[in-house]
């Protein structure tokens, strides 16, 4: 479950955000599609996508979560964390040719799952004393962080 409450404010696209954004949404949910019961190799697949990649920013990963929350509904609103977090790690791929750090965490109690991408060591759009909470249980980081 995420912890926010009311759809982020839409930002101006450029085509080349429109399109790399709506490519990484795409990708997004065939890899849902296929391995959202399976989050080892939804893990492995990302991974896979972080290989040579550097650490995105903060402002690149706050500017495509961005891109994705004006293009997703979904995955703007509070309950679309695990599809809005994989598609802002694609879109900082798609965008940057970087990739954020991306974590699914569990925490107890209530038992609950969350899923987050980080940047410069904090939380993305996320509260980072919510997000503390949380034990990481799927971590893909880019190569060599």
């Amino acid at each position: 479950m995420s912890t926010l409450v009311a759809l982020p404010e839409p930002i101006g696209l450029s085509i080349r955000e429109q399109v790399r954004g709506r490519a990484a949404l795409l990708a997004t949910w065939l890899l849902l599609a296929r391995y959202r019961h399976r989050p080892g190799r939804l893990a492995s697949r990302l991974a896979a996508r972080a290989r040579h990649r550097a650490p995105a920013t903060a402002q690149q990963a706050r500017h495509a979560q961005a891109v994705i929350t004006t293009l997703s509904l979904r995955c703007g609103s509070g309950r679309g964390c695990l599809p809005r977090s994989i598609a802002t790690a694609l879109a900082c791929r798609a965008l940057y040719r970087t990739w954020p750090t991306w974590r699914v965490g569990m925490r107890y109690p209530p038992l609950m799952s969350h899923a987050w991408v980080q940047a410069d060591g904090q939380p993305v759009g996320e509260d980072p004393e919510v997000i503390a909470a949380y034990t990481p249980t799927f971590t893909v980081a880019p190569e060599g962080a």
